[in-house]
């Protein structure tokens, strides 16, 4: 988990949550959807699914 906000702080330019790094994760692998994201973490969330390049994600 550590490598993985080492390359998204460099990706993104700043320290993400590590909530919104188990969110965009969940996203991705169908258990959860952008809509299930708490409202203070779905900028960053987006963020990192856009990083990740799969920005149709971030769709509520």
């Amino acid at each position: 988990m550590i490598l993985l906000e080492v390359l998204l702080y460099f990706i993104l330019g700043k320290g993400v949550d590590n909530m919104a790094i188990v969110y965009a994760l969940l996203i991705i692998k169908g258990k959860k959807t952008y809509g299930d994201v708490p409202a203070k973490l779905k900028e960053q969330v987006k963020e990192v699914l856009i990083d990740m390049e799969v920005p149709e994600l971030a769709a509520d």
